[in-house]
């Protein structure tokens, strides 16, 4: 998967679920839909371009709706969207290119980060700080992570295609030591701009609030709207896992529910982060 460009593995991933829930095995799918099991294993792996009428082949021999058929067809269209990376391929890992891409994709996300402000959310300075402490980033590479990382947040803004985003920070992330006290002041002002967009819902997470059922740590929650269905990432030391298994995903749909009801909500949020300027 680590090399497999993002479009291509979401279709994939979305293949192998048609037929599974068809109960087909990899030879009885190629023998209803009159290819060759190899073509079927290369189309679910992304091993090679997966074409809207060799989609359209197999999902109708599965017996999926002509509307659904469509939706994943409709997918093949929106590659660039997925490769705007290309830039950046350099100082960019593998595993994060998976993600990025699902992340131009997406229609919708739900972030909880355990110990920083999402990338989404910072500031250039507090991104370069942030970066500049990752052992795992060349220093010679900290300046074009952050232009890369800005590249990301851009989506935010986009008139065409927003993303809407929904960010539960803990209120320690927000106390962080991240570079200096004018680095920490310019991000939670960023912050409190960012919760003016229509798109963009953020939420403070205090120690009075209580136990949540997040307390593995940080993950996203990417939606698809119609197109596919909603994947999951938990970001590991030097690598990610992404979930997208119907019960996997749910589990976690149930945990951002709860980190939702526990955190303040958005306008006491805004008004957490506004004291803190003050002080």
């Amino acid at each position: 998967m680590a090399t497999t460009p993002p479009i291509r593995w979401l279709i994939g991933t979305e293949l192998a679920r048609y037929r599974t829930e068809a109960k087909l095995s990899l030879n009885e799918a190629a023998e209803r839909a009159g290819v060759t099991r190899h073509k079927v294993n290369n189309l679910e792996a992304g091993r090679q371009i997966q074409d809207p009428d060799d989609i359209a082949v197999l999902l109708t021999a599965y017996g999926v709706p002509a509307r659904d058929i469509d939706r994943l067809t409709t997918l093949t269209g929106r590659a660039d969207e997925a490769m705007w990376w290309a830039p950046w391929a350099q100082v960019v890992p593998d595993w994060l290119k998976t993600y990025v891409g699902l992340e131009a994709l997406a229609e919708r996300m739900f972030v909880f980060e355990a110990m920083v402000i999402h990338g989404l959310l910072q500031t250039p300075d507090y991104a370069a700080a942030v970066t500049a402490s990752a052992k795992s980033i060349r220093p010679d590479h900290g300046d074009r992570f952050v232009s890369f990382r800005m590249a990301r947040a851009r989506r935010l803004t986009d008139p065409d295609n927003p993303l809407e985003l929904h960010s539960v920070i803990p209120q320690w992330a927000l106390d962080l030591a991240v570079g200096t006290p004018e680095v920490r002041r310019a991000q939670l002002e960023h912050l409190l701009e960012m919760s003016d967009l229509p798109n963009v819902t953020i939420q403070v997470l205090r120690p009075e609030d209580g136990p949540h059922q997040a307390l593995g740590g940080g993950f996203a929650h990417l939606d698809f709207g119609e197109a596919v269905r909603p994947v999951v990432y938990i970001e590991l030391k030097d690598g990610a896992v992404y979930l997208q298994e119907e019960l996997q995903v749910g589990a976690y749909r149930m945990v951002f529910t709860d980190l939702q009801q526990v955190a303040l909500g958005p306008e006491q949020s805004r008004e957490v982060i506004a004291s803190m300027l003050k002080q």
